[in-house]
């Protein structure tokens, strides 16, 4: 009998690669800036693939969870 393949997901995140919340805002306002640019080109008629811009709307909300993730672990430090 043929052997089972398994499949291992891998995280795009790193242990090492930790931002700090001025880099994850700048990513953010990249971002934002992206998918309006993603939009207006969609309502244009030029963007090929529009589901572009689902991915940079879930990118922006992962964004904004990290940011208050990191506020909330320093507002409990500082207590």
């Amino acid at each position: 009998m043929a052997a089972a393949k398994t499949t291992k997901k891998t995280t795009a995140k790193k242990a090492d690669e930790i931002k700090t919340i001025d880099q994850l805002q700048a990513e953010l306002q990249t971002k934002i800036t992206d998918q309006l640019e993603a939009k207006r080109s969609n309502a244009s008629g030029e963007l090929v693939n529009p589901r572009v811009i689902t991915g940079l709307r879930k990118d922006i909300a992962r964004l904004h969870t990290a940011i208050r993730a990191i506020e909330l672990t320093a507002k409990k430090e500082s207590k």
